[in-house]
């Protein structure tokens, strides 16, 4: 009976949810010889299932210019499925938002690399991300929108 209590997390799945890629200025951009701006934005999300069964999502978008033309911009978002039990609401925020991301994460660096090569371009490497960090930031983010939200009031 004690088993039932016990904390559980394990991965059900890890999955390639979505994934697009768009040339909008081929081929005429392709003969450019400046070197394109990149710019990278991630994005974690996190869903309840079924009863202690989670989806985190981390969306990952690349965009690369030229100038004001888009060269291409890849969209990618790589999923996992967690089944996380018998953790206190302060434990569970953490798992969501740190340790689900980080076994994630390296899959969706894989896919973008995979997408952008196969479209005939030079590899775009995500760098590795600090998700202890960003969840804090989040974390701080909220208590202070909150604050501000009482203050409002």
């Amino acid at each position: 009976m004690a088993d039932q209590q016990d904390p559980v997390f394990q991965i059900q799945r890890v999955y390639l949810k979505e994934a697009s890629l768009e040339q909008p200025n081929s081929p005429a951009i392709l003969l450019e010889q400046t070197q394109p701006a990149v710019d990278i934005q991630l994005s974690v999300d996190a869903q309840p299932v079924t009863d202690g069964i989670f989806e985190v999502a981390v969306t990952a978008t690349v965009t690369t210019k030229i100038g004001e033309k888009t060269m291409f911009l890849v969209e990618a978002k790589q999923a996992g499925i967690f089944e996380i039990r018998n953790l206190t609401q302060e434990q569970m925020g953490p798992i969501i938002g740190i340790a689900c991301p980080q076994i994630v994460y390296p899959y969706l660096r894989g896919n973008v690399a995979d997408i952008v090569q196969r479209a005939g371009f030079p590899q775009v490497h995500l760098a590795e991300i600090n998700f202890q960090a960003m969840y804090e930031q989040q974390q701080a983010a909220a208590a202070q929108a909150g604050e501000a939200g009482t203050v409002l009031q």
